[in-house]
């Protein structure tokens, strides 16, 4: 049978596109493989939450609660003491962006890792800190991000690495916090929660204290003390 050129051109075009179909699929599945999520507590996770919204290769956080026996819990039972959970944040970033090592080494850096009764102005169980991993290869990174930031400062961190734990997420109150602008009551009267948070920031001494820790390898606290 004589071959007819549009049904080969049909066909060639057909096999192309499933190659590349296929191509596209497998790079959209090697991609997804390097989005990926870790959980961390930093004492207050309205700060947390504000400073690694604005890192490059970070995808969204989300403030809530880890590491703790009681399931579901609310705010103010966390923060009351008794359930054993920590602020926490969940934390989705492209790893091709910002790897898991780098990803802790500014962590370390945003806290202060050698307080081992809470951080800076809030006290207790619920605003200790933790780095969460998910598997030996995490716990290996997060092993390695302690020692190098103990060599970085000269003393022994109080910061522990946990097994992952269910992640809880806060309702909706405490999500982005930092940049709403909803009115809330303060000790200063109505203010918006924006501005409600920068007072609290400033107040509680969270950059003061990170700056008296780390010197010039803090890397958030430039926007809060200028």
């Amino acid at each position: 049978m004589p071959r007819n050129p549009i049904h080969e051109t049909v066909k060639v075009f057909t096999l192309s596109m499933a190659i590349l179909a296929g191509i596209a699929l497998q790079g959209g599945r090697a991609h997804a493989e390097d989005i990926r999520t870790t959980v961390v507590a930093g004492g207050c996770f309205w700060c947390v939450e504000s400073d690694f919204e604005r890192v490059d290769g970070v995808i969204e956080v989300v403030s809530g609660f880890a590491g703790g026996s009681v399931p579901y819990p609310e705010y103010r039972d966390v923060v009351r003491g008794g359930t054993g959970h920590l602020e926490v944040v969940q934390i989705t970033y492209d790893a091709d962006v910002l790897p898991y090592a780098g990803l802790l080494r500014l962590f370390l850096r945003s806290i202060d890792p050698l307080d081992a009764g809470g951080q800076f102005c809030d006290r207790g169980e619920s605003y200790t800190t933790a780095i969460f991993v998910a598997d030996e290869r995490e716990r290996d990174i997060a092993r390695g991000a302690i020692l190098e930031a103990e060599g970085s400062l000269g003393q022994s961190i109080v910061t522990p690495v946990r097994d992952a734990a269910p992640f809880y997420a806060a309702d909706e109150y405490h999500q982005d916090y930092y940049r709403s602008n909803d009115l809330v009551i303060t000790r200063f009267g109505p203010r918006r929660k924006s501005v409600a948070y920068e007072l609290y920031r400033t107040a509680c001494g969270r950059d003061a204290r990170v700056l008296e820790v780390w010197g010039s390898e803090a890397p958030f606290v430039a926007d809060h003390l200028n």
